[in-house]
C-alpha cells in the first residue's frame, strides 16, 4: 500500500490515546457520541471534542442522522480507514511519532487489552535484543511487510483482534 506523508493536523489527531480508541471503537460499527462517552467511561462533551477533531481531519465521517430512544436526534460516526493510508514516519513533521504519539499508541493499546478477558490475549512478547544495523534494518523491514500482509488479510466477517508492533532503541 502507498501511503502519504500525515499533515501536522492528522499526525496531531493520531497523538492522542482517547481518540485512537474512538477510531478503533467505530472501525466495525457507527457509534454515536453518547454511545462512545459510555463506552469509553468519560464525559459526553468531552468525547464531542475528540469526535469533532477526527471528522475534521478525515479519520471519523458522520453517518445518517437517526432518532433515539426518546425521540431525540443521534448522528452516529464511523471509522474512514483513513489512518491506514497515511505515514506518519517523517519524525521533523509528525506528531505521532514523537514522545505523545508514542505513549497514545501504546497508552490506547493498553487500555483495549485490559477490557479483553486473559483468556482473550491470544499472544504477547517482549523481548530485547543487541543488532547490527543490517539485522535491524531488514528485521524492520520483515515487521512492516508483516504489517502490510495484516492488512491485506482483513475480512470484514472475520473475528476482530488488535496488534501492536514496535521497535526501540534501548537507553543505555
Amino acid at each position: 500500500m502507498q501511503r502519504r506523508p500525515a499533515t501536522r493536523a492528522e499526525a496531531r489527531a493520531l497523538a492522542n490515546p482517547l481518540r485512537l480508541r474512538i477510531l478503533r471503537l467505530c472501525l466495525d460499527r457507527s457509534m454515536t457520541n453518547e454511545e462512545l462517552a459510555a463506552r469509553l467511561g468519560r464525559d459526553a462533551g468531552s468525547v464531542l471534542h475528540h469526535v469533532r477533531v477526527l471528522v475534521e481531519t478525515g479519520f471519523l465521517a458522520a453517518e445518517e442522522e437517526r432518532r433515539g430512544a426518546r425521540g431525540s436526534v443521534e448522528r452516529p460516526y464511523r471509522s474512514t480507514g483513513k489512518s491506514w493510508t497515511l505515514d506518519v514516519s517523517d519524525e521533523e513533521k509528525s506528531a505521532a511519532r514523537t514522545g505523545p504519539g508514542i505513549a497514545a499508541v501504546i497508552d490506547a493499546f493498553k487500555a483495549e487489552v485490559g477490557e479483553v478477558p486473559q483468556e482473550g490475549v491470544v499472544e504477547l512478547s517482549r523481548l530485547a535484543a543487541r543488532l547490527q544495523p543490517e539485522a535491524r534494518d531488514a528485521f524492520a523491514e520483515r515487521l512492516h511487510a508483516l504489517v502490510e500482509e495484516i492488512v491485506a488479510a482483513d475480512d470484514p466477517d472475520g473475528e476482530p483482534y488488535g496488534f501492536l508492533f514496535g521497535m526501540h532503541r534501548r537507553a543505555e
